[in-house]
């Protein structure tokens, strides 16, 4: 299993390889610790670019999944493209370190590129209290406001297609992809 970290922006302070060791973790949280990942960390134009050009959608977002799973015998699972300066905006919002922000961002994409979806609020819970989980397991403690506008938002309407950032967003009146 290998997972590769590319930190692509300048402004927020990263570490490749807590974020190797996380997408690693949880990789083998999901039964894929035979497949191999690309982690990409780039500021909020570039992700702006990617999500115009794949989702359709141009505004910034937290995090960006591209499943590149093929047919035969290729490990590559995919490509989970970050925002550094979402995460750091986020991070700000509920009082946590950045890096723990990033943390659950790397393991939302991975959680969409195994299958997971967050557009129904049954589905979009089961996806957060998944990866609360594989924080938890990781040893990273984050505090209940972390989760507040996660799980509470999940559980109480419609997401429509946004991504984790879009529950935030509702309570932080911000607007996202994902």
């Amino acid at each position: 299993m290998a997972a590769a970290v590319a930190n692509l922006q300048r402004r927020v302070r990263v570490s490749p390889a807590r974020l190797k060791r996380t997408a690693e973790r949880t990789l083998r949280s999901l039964g894929r610790a035979g497949r191999d990942v690309h982690v990409t960390v780039v500021d909020d134009a570039t992700i702006r670019r990617l999500n115009a050009r794949w989702m359709g959608t141009r505004q910034s977002t937290d995090v960006l999944a591209f499943d590149l799973d093929a047919p035969g015998p290729s490990r590559l699972l995919g490509e989970v493209v970050v925002s550094a300066d979402t995460a750091k905006r986020q991070a700000g919002l509920v009082r946590v370190p950045v890096a723990l922000e990033l943390d659950l961002l790397v393991i939302h994409g991975l959680l969409h590129l195994a299958g997971y979806d967050d557009r129904e609020p049954r589905a979009a819970r089961r996806m957060h209290e998944r990866a609360r989980k594989i924080l938890a397991d990781a040893g990273r403690r984050a505090p209940s406001r972390f989760w507040a506008g996660l799980l509470d938002q999940a559980s109480r309407s419609p997401i429509g297609g946004e991504g984790r950032n879009s529950s935030r967003a509702a309570r932080f009146g911000r607007r996202g992809e994902g």
